[in-house]
């Protein structure tokens, strides 16, 4: 995705600002950790799912990981170099005892972290570039590749357990539901498809959009999905109802390409024009700006495992840190605002 140029830059200070913005305010930033610079582009992050620590795959190989505290300096505590291409994903087992990594040379490693070792490789013969990825449970793994395939593997097993090839371009993004057995993919072919992950079948899929589906979320409790897109909205489904959005939230400068949940109704997105958002869903409004990588294209948004903080990356090889303890307060000002109005 293209950078677009950040017009509020030259007055954007990264620990605390107070710019009023249509979006809303920028919110505070306070001692939250310092900024991690790598060597190398930086293509995706994910924070441990039980202590302060960040895994990072950058477009050399590498993958990174960082211990952070607040209001310090992050330190690197291991690097593990098993990818000959770029490593486009990461992602943490929920016990946090797995690193699963996924490159551009279509293989996906698991790493066990308490020996720091790789513990298993899985490839397909006929596969192509893994895009997306994200650990479904304990034992099920899924691979949305460029060629519009989304792979489910069995990590005990050598061969994977499912292949669902329904979309035509890239595989986006990857969410589950809360029971481990519904699986949605948004694609660059502007579908949401739902997979059954249990009986290997597709379930639903959605009529094609005339833009790029790029990112996804589950919240409400289940009952709702949010997907960002290359047309700067937000796009709402019923949970159950995948063939058409129910809702839409336009707004956004440019592409959302990446989306955390960070409470039951509110959802930090990543922008093409470099700034992270919070945005509250229905009603649907801007809470404000936590922060900007100047004018770089947001890749990666990560929160940790105490949800205090969101990670972010981009193309300036920095993975920043955002403090969210603001958001309730500007939830509550937005209420008692559209009160008086």
């Amino acid at each position: 995705m293209s950078s677009s140029d950040d017009e509020s830059a030259s007055s954007f200070d990264d620990n605390i600002s107070f710019i009023d913005s249509e979006e809303g305010e920028i919110l505070p930033q306070v001692d939250v950790p310092k900024d991690i610079e790598l060597k190398s582009v930086i293509v995706d992050i994910c924070c441990h799912p039980k202590k302060n620590v960040i895994a990072a795959g950058t477009i050399d190989g590498p993958v990174h990981l960082y211990s952070f505290e607040k209001n310090s300096e992050c330190k690197e505590i291991l690097t593990f170099e098993h990818h000959k291409k770029s490593c486009r994903a990461v992602k943490y087992s929920q016990s946090g005892n797995y690193l699963f990594t996924a490159s551009q040379d279509t293989t996906i490693y698991v790493v066990d972290l308490e020996t720091n070792s790789v513990h298993r490789k899985f490839s397909r013969p006929d596969g192509s570039p893994i895009y997306s990825l994200l650990p479904v449970d304990d034992y099920f793994l899924a691979a949305g590749e460029d060629g519009g395939q989304v792979v489910i593997w069995d990590f005990r097993m050598q061969a994977p357990i499912a292949c669902f090839e329904d979309c035509n371009d890239y595989i986006s993004s990857l969410c589950v539901n809360k029971e481990k057995k519904i699986l949605l993919a948004t694609s660059g072919d502007g579908l949401l498809s739902a997979f059954n992950v249990r009986s290997g079948k597709m379930m639903a899929q959605s009529e094609a959009f005339d833009y790029e589906l790029l990112s996804s979320a589950i919240f409400k409790d289940g009952s709702k999905v949010v997907v960002g897109d290359s047309d700067g909205s937000l796009d709402f489904f019923n949970w159950g109802e995948f063939g058409n959005i129910s809702d839409r939230f336009p707004g956004h400068p440019g592409t959302v390409d990446v989306l955390a949940v960070v409470g039951d109704d509110v959802v930090c997105t990543g922008c093409e024009d470099g700034k992270i958002r919070a945005v509250q869903l229905f009603p649907n409004r801007f809470l404000g700006i936590l922060g900007s990588h100047h004018g770089f294209p947001v890749e990666a948004l990560s929160v940790s495992y105490d949800s205090s903080l969101v990670a972010s990356s981009s193309y300036d090889q920095k993975i920043k840190f955002w403090d969210l303890s603001s958001i309730e307060d500007a939830k509550s000002e937005e209420a008692v605002d559209s009160k008086k109005g």
